[in-house]
């Protein structure tokens, strides 16, 4: 061998085990002290064995920087391509310097050239502070701390996180302490996962708004998980440790294709489409004002019981997430009699019109589950804006072009009908009935004590046969189809399962277009 290449040869092999090593074994050590993985350690759980291809490898070793605290490339998920960065907190803390940013950047503008999803492990405090080295270089150059940056780097990743939304599905992970870039780029993704205790998300940490503000504030209760998860509503799944985080990605992407000019796959789940679900009679108490956990209806009717839930913790009001029917993704969206007794709110809102969007992005047709009272009263929802956030969730509706089919179950009163697609003219393709339910501008009982509740005299014999006269009437899904020919069917409850497969199946393959223009202003 020539002396030469073997001296390039041994180079090359040191730089990659410095590579590989990532900030020593020492720190490795203090990171699985703290109980999380290191940066590839997350890769090699995420991504099917051998798929990944490492690019930028030898970025950084030079300096004694290896990689610049970014592993990125591409691998594999149930054999399906993927891009993916994976942040180091073993080297500068993971913060984002100028060849880090640049490989973030590539790794996302690389997903959407190739038309596969993006995924992030977070890690990073946000962007990299210079050392005193640092500063006295550019010191001493005249140089200012941004002189080095092209346009592609770690402060404009947000630019090709904006051009692939809609495009590929962007997932973020946060895995520990993240700030500044590490949370915006995650909050312009389609789905962030956290994990409970370890993970935090701010803008600004603690130390800083009690600099500010005199507010002390632990790290917990300022960005955890449990925050996000119940409270802002930034995170869409909390989970209790690093290894369950990235076996529920890899979850999620089997409900998702790889773009939106694809179909999500289709698995033999090797449930019959035709299962009767008799369960269905018991489940939803026909007393309208009765409470009950509507996941249950949904695990029944889905393919092996199986729903993946997306922002369980939040506005738990209204249930959103995928099931498969007949082995295909389905996004579901439910009120929860359970809480709140399923009424809209300024929180749901958003969840809900943020789920149709994605879901219509994706190809991915969607069932509404209709039993509600209607959108909350109150001056603490007016003062939030529900006008606002409810017109987000009429836009998304009527924006929307994937087959759409609203079911409603026990009730739809007043406002509910627009804000879960009951009326028509919103886009909905098909408005199904169970035999039990009641819609109107006011419950059945609240009608008939404002038509009749002042002229009866407190006469409760008479007020019961009255409320018995409007229900077998107005209240009555049978009579009303009869006239109504804005519904599809009245649909047994044991069959509802084999319904909505068929009528699933008659509305693939639909399509509808829209006036080309730049873009719609959603009332944000």
């Amino acid at each position: 061998m020539d002396p030469l290449l073997e001296k390039r040869l041994a180079e090359l092999d040191a730089a990659r085990r410095k590579a590989l090593l990532g900030g020593g074994a020492e720190k490795i050590e203090k990171l699985h002290a703290k109980g999380h993985l290191t940066a590839r350690e997350r890769l090699g759980a995420l991504l099917d064995e051998g798929s990944f291809l490492e690019l930028y490898q030898l970025a950084g070793h030079a300096l004694d920087q290896p990689t610049d605290g970014i592993v990125c490339g591409s691998g594999e998920i149930h054999g399906r391509k993927v891009f993916v960065y994976s942040q180091d907190r073993t080297v500068r803390g993971g913060s984002v310097g100028i060849e880090h940013g640049v490989k973030m950047y590539r790794t996302i503008e690389r997903a959407l050239e190739m038309r596969a999803p993006m995924i992030g492990l977070h890690d990073s405090p946000g962007a990299r502070v210079p050392n005193s080295k640092e500063l006295d270089l550019l010191s001493q150059l005249k140089r200012s701390i941004f002189s080095n940056i092209s346009d592609k780097h770690g402060g404009s990743v947000f630019y090709p996180n904006t051009l692939a939304s809609g495009i590929i599905p962007q997932i973020s992970a946060i895995l520990g302490s993240c700030g500044g870039i590490s949370v915006y780029s995650p909050a312009l993704n389609d789905f962030i996962y956290m994990v409970d205790k370890t993970s935090h998300m701010f803008i600004t940490g603690p130390l800083m708004v009690q600099m500010v503000t005199g507010e002390a504030i632990s790290m917990e209760d300022l960005g955890g998980a449990r925050v996000h998860a119940q409270v802002s509503g930034v995170c869409d799944f909390r989970c209790p440790d690093e290894a369950s985080l990235l076996a529920d990605i890899r979850t999620l992407l089997s409900f998702l294709p790889q773009n939106c000019d694809e179909d999500p796959p289709v698995y033999d789940t090797g449930d019959d489409p035709g299962r009767s679900c008799e369960e269905l009679h018991d489940i939803v108490p026909v007393n309208p004002n009765k409470p009950y956990d509507v996941r249950k209806l949904i695990r029944v009717i889905a393919d092996r019981g199986e729903f993946y839930e997306v922002k369980e913790e939040f506005a738990r009001e209204v249930v959103t997430g995928f099931v498969r029917l007949d082995g295909r993704s389905v996004g579901i969206v439910a009120n929860q009699p359970n809480f709140l007794a399923g009424s809209l709110t300024v929180n749901s809102s958003d969840k809900q019109a943020r789920f149709v969007r994605f879901c219509d992005s994706f190809n991915i047709p969607l069932v509404f589950l209709v039993d509600t009272p209607a959108y909350m009263p109150g001056s603490d929802q007016e003062f939030a804006g529900i006008i606002r956030h409810g017109a987000k969730v009429l836009y998304a509706l009527c924006e929307a072009t994937v087959p759409r089919i609203s079911l409603v179950l026990r009730k739809a009163y007043g406002g509910g009908n627009l804000g879960m697609g009951v009326l028509p003219g919103l886009g909905t393709d098909m408005v199904l009935f169970w035999p039990t339910m009641e819609t109107g501008i006011l419950g059945a009982e609240q009608s008939v004590m404002l038509l009749y509740g002042q002229s009866s005299m407190g006469d409760r014999e008479y007020l019961d046969r009255k409320l018995a006269e409007y229900r077998e009437t107005y209240a009555n899904p049978i009579y009303d189809v009869s006239s109504n020919i804005n519904v599809e069917d009245v649909v047994t409850p044991s069959e509802t399962r084999s319904y909505l497969i068929r009528a699933l199946s008659m509305l693939r393959g639909k399509r509808k277009e829209r006036p080309p223009k730049r873009h719609g202003n959603i009332p944000l």
